[in-house]
């Protein structure tokens, strides 16, 4: 469906030259992205109704979304009442475990004395058993996610705010670094939360859709394992999980989406390897790699978003069960350069002197 909607695009000064080549009218924003009230005034003084925020910036936030409601724009995006339950780390793992949904053991710790205990094996809530039905055993290699007790602030996100620790670091140290980059996404000074670590593990996203009349479906998988730096470099939809595999993380998506009352499109994230598959996060908004699912379902993810936006049902959004064919990949393009003594990687803005896209049978 082509809506042909009279659109107005924000953008800062130094992207306006390549904006300009879409062909749609621009504002430039005084101040940067994350200009909240520059946003809402563009929106006025254009006549606009609703605002779309894309996907990344203040498109998790729930200050946002709300300021935009109050300001009776409507927000392109789920209630801000699920935005802060997925802001919040720790909140949302709460979810989970009260969803019955698997989360790696953890627990919060609020300073480097609590974190070597948990370490040295005192374990977390969120323990629950392997396929085998054994429980599964604590391990001393684990990871640190940011966190906040603040149900309005943001933990991080888009792969930042994650490092592995172990007993015999320096957990002084690791402990330090990791709350103050935890601060500078927004959270306070309450601890942060320690899982355990899930190796050898898929990563696997499942893309949701709800309406505002309570009705979720899920429109299949993708599989983002490959990634340097906890960042995604190739994204194929839909995974190589076994279909029946798939229908359990489908079914604990879903039962995430009720639980938090989502409205409009989600991705719902999982760890799978062979002791189960184990909630990570939700992204409560579109993502960049959303073309993927696009390609296999032929289902215009951004045009579902206004339907939902607008109160259509589900039934009228998608006229039959949704259907995937064929496998599509996104990959990340990287401006880098490799030094072939040291190996290390740099980001390199150089011109590009050579460039052979992959070609053949339908691609």
């Amino acid at each position: 469906m082509d809506r042909s909607l009279p659109a107005v695009i924000a953008t800062a000064a130094e992207d306006r030259a390549l904006s300009e080549r879409i062909g749609v009218p621009l504002a430039q924003l005084p101040n940067n992205y994350t200009d909240i009230e520059g946003i809402i005034k563009i929106a006025h003084e254009h006549g606009c109704d609703s605002i779309h925020p894309g996907y990344g910036f203040l498109s998790e936030s729930d200050q946002f979304a709300q300021a935009v409601r109050e300001h009776d724009l409507t927000f392109i995006g789920p209630q801000t009442d699920t935005l802060k339950i997925f802001g919040d780390k720790l909140r949302a793992r709460d979810l989970a475990v009260d969803a019955q949904v698997s989360v790696a053991p953890g627990r919060v710790v609020r300073d480097a004395t609590e974190l070597e205990e948990f370490l040295k094996g005192s374990g977390g809530s969120g323990i629950l058993k392997s396929r085998a039905g054994k429980k599964r055993q604590s391990v001393s290699v684990l990871a640190i996610y940011f966190t906040n007790s603040s149900l309005r602030s943001l933990a991080g996100g888009g792969g930042r705010g994650i490092r592995a620790v172990k007993l015999g670091d320096d957990l002084e140290d690791s402990f330090a670094r990791c709350l103050g980059e935890s601060k500078a996404f927004g959270a306070s000074n309450s601890g942060l939360l320690i899982e355990q670590a899930i190796t050898n593990a898929q990563h696997i996203e499942v893309q949701i859709l709800a309406d505002s009349h309570k009705n979720i479906i899920h429109l299949f998988d993708r599989e983002c394992s490959l990634q340097r730096r906890h960042q995604k470099l190739v994204e194929v939809a839909p995974s190589s999980l076994p279909p029946p595999l798939k229908q359990k993380i489908f079914d604990d998506a879903i039962a995430l989406a009720h639980a938090s009352n989502y409205e409009g499109m989600g991705t719902f994230e999982f760890l799978v390897n062979d002791d189960g598959h184990f909630f990570m996060e939700c992204n409560p908004r579109l993502q960049v790699e959303h073309t993927v699912t696009e390609s296999i379902t032929g289902i215009d993810l951004v045009e579902c978003q206004f339907a939902v936006a607008e109160g259509a049902p589900l039934q009228e959004i998608i006229d039959q069960p949704p259907t995937s064919k064929g496998f599509s990949v996104q990959t990340r393009i990287l401006a880098e350069k490799m030094d072939i003594t040291s190996k290390k990687i740099s980001p390199s803005c150089e011109p590009l002197s050579q460039f052979e896209p992959p070609s053949g049978h339908g691609i």
